[in-house]
């Protein structure tokens, strides 16, 4: 008989659940979720080794690609859909891929997790290469769709970076890095949305937030990539910007129209006393901003 996953199994601590009074059932999936955080503790040295690999990638031109069924489809869309406006990035650099379609995001196709082929299929259509990451996203580590898209990833080359939360699991046998919080059986049995997804929105935070940090697209703590494309985040912008620059007003409004609202660029324009296009061609040196700021000697600006 196969053993089931860790995140199938039942949890003793939680079988009275449906008796218990509302208070105590809470303070129950409190204990519960307290968990977690010891359990992604225990995984950062693994995050840390695909934080540099992606970034690397990344660096070459290359994408990372985030890619899951179920909750942990829809953890790989979210993602991908908050790295442009936060960091600035092109809508290509960090792609989601969810076993359904992206329409299942709402409405589940559950049965498409099932299709190893349908994962294959989603790296080809991508055209995966030697300069991209993928990682596959699954609770129990053995997802079909997942397994069949990071088999193809790596008969392409690619960087492939597994995070579930059972181990040992073919997810972590079939990748490069293996990621694998073990946060133990589910409040519900087998809902995986909960402890695993929480684990796993934990990790994902981490991998993506530190890559943009080693790609040079957060300076200090501030996220100098935020594009201006709504009135918070143009608000956003323009207080990265005073603050960085020790500016305010005019020489601040001018030097983000010009830019087109990317505080990056206005950052620079106003530091090296340069164009908009000047600033975009410092940046893509791939230097980071702050040794852009101090001149370190490897550039002149113009003039």
């Amino acid at each position: 008989m196969t053993s089931l996953p860790g995140t199938e199994r039942a949890n003793e601590a939680t079988t009275p659940l449906d008796e218990m009074s509302t208070l105590d059932m809470l303070q129950l999936f409190n204990r519960e979720d307290a968990r977690i955080p010891a359990a992604v503790a225990a995984e950062l040295p693994a995050v840390g080794l695909a934080v540099d690999a992606v970034a690397d990638r990344l660096r070459r031109g290359g994408r990372l690609i985030l890619l899951g069924a179920g909750t942990s489809g829809r953890l790989a869309l979210m993602q991908a859909a908050e790295a442009p406006p936060t960091f600035g990035i092109p809508h290509t650099t960090v792609i989601g891929v969810m076993a359904g379609g992206s329409d299942a995001a709402v409405r589940p196709r559950e049965g498409a997790e099932d299709d190893a082929a349908g994962g294959a299929d989603q790296i080809l259509g991508l055209e995966v290469g030697g300069s991209d990451a993928v990682v596959g996203i699954s609770a129990s580590g053995r997802t079909a769709f997942v397994l069949g898209a990071l088999a193809e990833a790596r008969a392409r080359s690619a960087l492939t970076v597994g995070l579930c939360c059972d181990h040992p699991a073919p997810v972590s046998e079939a990748v490069d890095i293996a990621i694998h919080p073990i946060v133990g059986p589910e409040i519900v049995a087998g809902s995986t949305r909960l402890k695993a997804g929480t684990a796993q929105k934990l990790v994902l935070d981490m991998l993506t937030t530190a890559v943009m940090v080693r790609l040079g697209l957060v300076h200090q703590n501030l996220m100098v990539g935020v594009q201006g494309t709504s009135a918070k985040l143009r608000a956003r912008a323009r207080r990265i910007v005073e603050q960085v620059s020790g500016l305010s007003g005019a020489p601040v409004e001018e030097a983000l129209a010009e830019s087109g609202g990317s505080a990056r660029v206005a950052i620079v324009m106003l530091a090296r006393g340069v164009g908009a296009a000047e600033a975009t061609r410092l940046l893509a040196t791939g230097r980071r901003l702050a040794d852009i700021l101090a001149n370190d000697g490897q550039e002149r600006p113009d003039g």
